[in-house]
């Protein structure tokens, strides 16, 4: 199994000592965050794309411009970029500058988000948001792959004859598809045979085997193999103790301080409470054995070969605590178990060979 370590570049009020972080010391705290994984083995780092409080991760491109410049080898990941509200020619040009800064180490997961706050600002209502990924995708992916692009649909006025720059530095720009609550996402990623990326945060198990095996299903239907699929996962908040009730006991302050917030409550947890959301939900609060275990059950429902994690809101000595037992204590035994040769010579597979 592949690692890669997220962020949304939450900034609440520490929930233990009380700390609130300055814009300025957040972003620092990112790129350290990034520093380290890269110098822990992790295989990927990324940034989500909000656009509210507690988020800063507002620019996503910009951020891991900053972060590219101070790694060297780690693959550098959008976690989402929120394709549906965006000018596919600014994603575009941004982008491919990014490919460049960092010698060919992006990748884009795209989706909607779920984040409703974010329709308004950009000037569509949530009943398009899928209509609008669509029209956007397709258009971005010609911007892309050809030049003098000449084309004409609903949400950007129309192009004739443009030529983005720069153009991108890999020969294709890698693309997942971010995945949470609708076939309309595994459906479009189906249909470029492209990877996904399961958000798995939020509801159970089968909500989201449901979608992964949606789109193993419309692959064999537009004639690409399902045994080549490539999916990537990611989990609840990470949190490892010696024993279960001491991991409990030091992340239920965090726990309840992001159930407070706004989005936390626009996602509706099915799960009663933080034991609850351990038991049944996605959540990587335990032992070493435990997780170890909740990783190895989730890979059997899924397949996937790549997971997430994320130590957002904790202290910065507790992050750099998390990460370190993480990569030392568990992803060695992940890796010896579920082989993965995602990123083993390069960029994540894109386009899956026809059956």
């Amino acid at each position: 199994m592949k690692f890669a370590l997220f962020s949304l570049v939450m900034n609440l009020p520490n929930a233990v000592n009380g700390e609130t972080l300055t814009p300025q010391q957040k972003f620092q705290n990112v790129i350290k965050q990034a520093m380290l994984a890269e110098e822990l083995g992790f295989d990927a780092y990324g940034i989500g794309e909000r656009h509210g409080a507690p988020f800063l991760s507002s620019s996503p491109p910009v951020l891991l411009t900053a972060i590219a410049a101070r790694t060297s080898r780690i693959r550098l990941l959008t976690t989402v970029t929120v394709l549906s509200v965006l000018d596919p020619v600014r994603v575009a040009e941004d982008y491919a500058t990014l490919d460049h800064l960092s010698e060919g180490r992006l990748e884009l997961i795209i989706g909607k988000g779920n984040d409703p706050r974010h329709y308004p600002l950009f000037g569509i209502t949530e009943e398009e948001q899928w209509d609008s990924l669509a029209e956007r995708y397709a258009l971005l992916k010609r911007l892309w792959s050809e030049e003098e692009v000449t084309w004409e649909g609903r949400y950007r006025p129309a192009l004739e004859r443009v030529t983005t720059q720069p153009r991108p530095y890999q020969t294709s720009i890698p693309i997942w598809h971010g995945s949470a609550s609708s076939t309309l996402s595994t459906e479009l990623a189906a249909k470029y045979g492209e990877p996904i990326f399961s958000s798995n945060s939020f509801h159970p198990q089968s909500k989201y085997k449901s979608l992964i095996d949606h789109y193993r299903e419309r692959l064999a239907f537009y004639g690409h193999n399902p045994n080549q699929a490539v999916v990537g996962a990611g989990a609840g908040s990470l949190y490892l103790a010696n024993t279960s009730e001491e991991a409990i006991n030091r992340y239920r302050p965090y726990y309840d301080a992001f159930q407070a917030t706004s989005a936390a409550q626009h996602n509706q947890s099915p799960f009663k409470d933080l034991e609850d959301t351990i038991k049944n939900g996605p959540s990587l609060v335990g032992s070493v054995d435990q997780v170890i275990g909740k990783i190895i059950d989730y890979h059997r429902a899924f397949g996937n070969q790549v997971l997430s994690i994320s130590v957002d809101g904790l202290t910065e000595t507790e992050q750099r605590e998390q990460v370190e037992r993480f990569a030392e204590e568990v992803a060695p035994v992940l890796r010896r178990e579920i082989p993965s040769s995602v990123w083993d010579n390069g960029p994540a597979p894109q386009l899956l060979t026809n059956r």
